[in-house]
Formats: structure tokens, sequence, C-alpha cells
């Protein structure tokens, strides 16, 4: 459930680190307590849902939940909520993920009808209801990361890349069109499935392969080979799980590597979990953006510790960027 919109400011990325910060408004208890007050409704009617799978109904009550989460409270955090909202947040990203994994093997089946008439599943990917906003969201990611990489590394791992891995095949097709990626889900039906969808395109299938593993049980010398990884937002629904993981790939990834956490703040960690620069022990954190627009996920980049690496923005980082722009606003 990546929600997004087009990143025409988003040239502003490229400083080392950025964050939304906006004053406290007059009445801003009183707003949070409305807040949470109708996130609480939606999550009753949700959570009593006969089913998430894509409907009319399930669509709806997703897209009112998201628009719900989209305004910034930017004092809002997780040591303010009461232990009862604590614990239906927790169940709330939990159900949020489900109904993502559901909607993702929908369009993940019809997708893989339609590439089957054509050699290039490209041309098709507009027919998920969300494409746009993948677009914006792995602009947002590759645009932060060219300020800090020398040139695109061979090898990207992706963990938690899912039925339908379209984070993976747009940064594949349009930014890092020369590295090969290694997509990781602990679910074997997700890998299965999206390793059918890319065989149908030569093009994406020479440079995309999908294994089942746990993210916090990945080889280390395997890890040891990427030159960046990717955290998805929902590996690890819970603070335990997360940082379980980004320890593991602490102790494993290459000194030098660059870790790309997607995370939350404010009203969208009822969408998903909440990952903080501090949790990031064992590597140096080099940009943290927090969108104060329709794009829900917040991104932190880091660079795991053990070497010392120039850090220093890319001019050729920032054409693709402009380029990418340029597409967008040109699709929309």
């Amino acid at each position: 459930m990546v929600i997004a919109t087009n990143l025409h400011h988003h040239h502003l990325l490229l400083s080392q680190t950025q964050s939304t910060k906006d004053p406290k408004p007059q009445g801003e208890g009183e707003e949070e307590e409305k807040l949470i007050t109708i996130i609480t409704q939606l999550y009753n009617t949700i959570s009593n849902l006969p089913s998430l799978h894509p409907s009319p109904q399930v669509n709806s009550l997703f897209s009112s939940l998201v628009s719900t989460c989209i305004p910034s409270y930017p004092s809002l955090s997780l040591s303010s909520l009461s232990p009862s909202t604590l614990s239906m947040r927790s169940h709330l990203i939990s159900l949020c993920s489900s109904a993502e994994s559901f909607l993702e093997l929908h369009y993940s089946s019809i997708l893989l009808q339609l590439s089957l008439t054509s050699s290039s599943l490209l041309p098709h990917l507009p027919v998920f209801p969300y494409f746009s906003n993948y677009l914006s969201l792995s602009l947002l990611e590759s645009s932060l990361l060219f300020s800090h990489l020398l040139h695109p590394p061979p090898l990207i791992a992706f963990l938690g890349s899912g039925p339908l891995p379209l984070s993976s095949i747009i940064l594949a097709s349009r930014h890092f069109p020369s590295s090969t990626f290694h997509n990781f889900d602990i679910d074997p039906s997700a890998t299965a499935k999206a390793s059918a969808l890319i065989a149908n395109d030569n093009s994406l299938a020479a440079r995309m392969e999908f294994i089942t593993a746990d993210a916090s049980e990945i080889g280390g010398d395997r890890l040891r080979s990427y030159g960046v990884v990717f955290l998805a937002a929902l590996v690890g629904l819970d603070k335990e799980q997360k940082v379980g993981v980004i320890e593991h790939l602490s102790r494993h990834m290459a000194p030098g590597a660059m870790l790309v956490v997607r995370s939350a703040h404010g009203a969208r960690m009822f969408l998903y979990p909440v990952v903080e620069p501090a949790d990031l022990k064992g590597f140096e954190v080099l940009s943290v953006y927090h969108p104060d627009d329709e794009v829900i996920n917040s991104v932190i980049v880091a660079r795991k510790i053990g070497a010392a690496v120039e850090s220093f923005k890319c001019r050729e980082g920032k054409k693709m960027e402009e380029m990418g722009l340029e597409e967008i606003h040109s699709e929309a």
C-alpha cells in the first residue's frame, strides 16, 4: 500500500538530511484525539470485514484510512499513545500488511496474463492502481541514494519484494539499469508468483532473481555481495522484529554498503512500522526524509560502518533524478 504523489519539489532531496518540521498548531492535542478516534473507528470496521481481498468496500475503507493519516502531525509519536491505542495500531498494521498482500497477488495474476501477450512487462504496469505512487517513492529513494553513491553497484538486494515486485522493477528499469537485483521474501508463494511474472520479460529476467528467505536469516556471504540493500516497510511488523533484521544486516553487510529503510512518521505510523535513526546501530545515517505530502513512507539512507567512503553528490545521479521527474510529469 505505497501511496505517493508526483515529486514536483523533490529536487531538494539531494541534501544529506532533510525532514519536515511544522510549527505546533493551536489545539493540536484535540486534533490528535480526533485523529485517533477516526482511525479507531476505521480499524473496528476493517477488523470486522469477512475478507481483506480487493473489493469496493475494502478498497474504500483503506483509501479512507490512508487519507486520514496523510495530514502532518509532527508531535505525534509512539510514546504519546496510550497502551490501548498502541495495541490497536499493532493489529491495524498487520491488517494493512494482509490487505496489501492480497492486492499485490490479485494484480500480479492480472499482469501475468497481460505479459503473456508481449515480450515486455513494463507497458502493462500502469494497470496497477497505485503504479504512479511507486514511481514517486522509487524516485525519492534513488535520489537520496545517488547523493551518496560513487557509482551504481553491480548487485542490489530488495528484502520483502512480495508477489508483485513493483519497487524492484521500477528501480531496475529506471534508476539502476546496469544492476542485478536479488529479491527476497519469506513467503514461497510470493517469490514463485513474482518469478513467473518477471520470466516473461527477457530484459528484466536477466537481471532479477527471486529467493525465498527470512530477512533475518540471509547468509553473510550473500549479504556481503550487495552494494545496496533495500528494506521494505513491512519486513518486521513490530519494533523487535524490525530491529532484529537491522542487527542481522549490520553484522553481515559489507563495510561501506548502503542500506535504504522505509519507515513512517506522524500519523503514518498507523499504516507502517516506525524505524528511528537510533535503531540503525552499526550504520552511519546519511539521509532522513519525512515527506509532508502524499508520499506515505519516510526514507532513511545509511552506510555500513567500517570503511572510509567519500560522501558526495553524484552529478549523474542528479541528472537521472531530473530525468525521472520529467518522465513522471509527462505521464501524469
